[in-house]
């Protein structure tokens, strides 16, 4: 998210954070680029202002000059003010109220309220073990409720059937009496949006949250709107009590002017993001952690989470095990590892959650050609039969035909995907029983080395 942003800040986080002394003049010069960069990603001027004023009133405190990496303390500084600013810590969905708990999701057409509304029945249902209903008051938007109903069952949740030639608060307040009479605990409303403010819109939504008195009003907002997202808050904030805030299309090359800026307009929490476009793509938005990724320092925690709640780990260490005795590797554990790494969201979710100095060693890499190469070659993994899988060796030509055919592919590319898979198991095979370290001795004495080794590895007897 917000890459341009995080481009200029993490490089600007580099200079400073190698600041021996911090003065009046280099914490100016800090600040004007802070500004500029904050401007150019679409965050609102009184909210850059407010955030500048803050920043330069501790960074020349005593708390920066007397540190002995003042540098680092001020980088921490611009950290915790951005977190500040986008609210501190996560602030959790709220159902303290007497089943159904009702949420209403509002915000403007095409900004993504119907699948937000599954992601968020989805994480009910999984992190919170709630019984959820879904139901659709759009009467307006063509096939609005058959796609609520679609992604409702994708989710697991239970959908309420509606129809256009009906009232939406009358449709809501039925929702409301079967979600009581079924014990549901959660009921999920998503209400029409426009394509811009309207009275009609406002006056709607208004009714609709009279008629049920939600426990959550949620405002869901597209993170790449930029100037047009404070507007839209701001008409929102005047017309219901807003309890929280979506961000949606946060995976997308947005500026991040919304997320710095809603939450000071609107007065309301940033509760979850959606990170992707699948159900579970919604993630309970914390603002330090969010910060960090803006300054380039990555989110540890959140790829740890992604991974642990996606891998399967009895899987993963049969694999590793694998790996270590280089024995019965076949066909299959590749295609297991390729499946893995779509669990855990591909590689373009994977890179946004690294520290950007990590993460600009692969920026070469064309993220979209290699998940679609992984989708290649598991198609042509797909095209054998378990024979051929378990046992590559008797792949020959006539099977390459066959093979390429049913993947929809050129016998060049079955050929590739064999010659990768070869060379794992020469690999594997090198590294069983200390091979690994063999080899590095080897690379180590080699006439100067690995290139960027300086001569060889570091700490490694020549």
């Amino acid at each position: 998210m917000a890459t341009a942003l995080t481009d200029k800040l993490s490089r600007l986080v580099k200079q400073i954070s190698g600041q021996a002394r911090i003065t009046e003049a280099n914490v100016a010069d800090m600040l004007r680029e802070v500004r500029m960069a904050l401007l150019e990603a679409d965050v609102a001027l009184p909210v850059v202002r407010d955030f500048i004023a803050r920043v330069k009133d501790k960074a020349l405190g005593q708390e920066v000059i007397s540190s002995l990496t003042p540098g680092q303390a001020l980088v921490g500084i611009v950290q915790k003010e951005l977190a500040a600013t986008m609210g501190e810590g996560v602030s959790d969905i709220n159902l303290a109220a007497q089943p159904p708990a009702v949420i209403l999701m509002a915000g403007l057409q095409g900004a993504g309220k119907t699948t937000t509304t599954a992601k968020l029945a989805k994480h009910l249902i999984t992190k919170r073990k709630k019984k959820v209903l879904t139901v659709s008051a759009d009467v307006y938007r063509p096939a609005a409720i058959e796609q609520l109903k679609t992604v409702t069952a994708q989710a697991g949740a239970e959908w309420f059937p509606s129809d256009p030639s009906q009232k939406p608060v009358d449709i809501v307040l039925a929702a409301l009496d079967y979600a009581k009479k079924h014990y549901v605990d959660v009921l999920l409303v998503d209400t029409a949006g426009r394509l811009a403010i309207d009275e009609a819109l406002m006056q709607e939504i208004k009714a609709l949250h009279a008629a049920v008195n939600p426990v959550e009003t949620l405002f869901v907002v597209d993170a790449m709107l930029g100037q047009d997202a404070i507007n839209t808050a701001k008409a929102f904030r005047e017309a219901l009590p807003l309890t929280g805030i979506v961000l949606t299309k946060t995976d997308g090359d947005s500026r991040g002017g919304a997320a710095l800026s809603v939450r000071q307009v609107t007065g309301a929490p940033i509760k979850f993001a959606g990170t992707s476009e699948k159900l579970d793509g919604l993630e309970a938005f914390d603002a330090e952690r969010h910060a960090g990724r803006i300054l380039g320092m990555g989110d540890i925690l959140a790829l740890v989470e992604q991974v642990t709640a996606n891998v399967d780990m009895e899987a993963a260490q049969k694999m590793a095990a694998k790996f270590k005795s280089g024995d019965g590797f076949d066909l299959n554990d590749f295609l297991a590892q390729i499946q893995q790494m779509k669990q855990m969201g591909g590689l373009a979710s994977l890179m946004d959650k690294m520290p950007s100095q990590l993460a600009s060693k692969a920026k070469d890499v064309d993220l979209n050609r290699a998940e679609k190469d992984m989708l290649k070659k598991q198609g042509i993994i797909h095209s054998m039969t378990p024979k051929e899988r378990a046992k590559p060796d008797i792949i020959k030509a006539t099977r390459k035909r066959r093979i390429a055919a049913g993947a929809g592919v050129q016998v060049q590319e079955v050929n590739r995907l064999l010659n990768e898979f070869g060379q794992m198991q020469d690999m594997m095979k090198k590294m069983r029983g200390g091979g690994l370290m063999k080899m590095m001795k080897k690379l180590g004495g080699m006439k100067g080395g690995l290139p960027g080794m300086g001569g060889g590895f570091p700490g490694m007897p020549r």
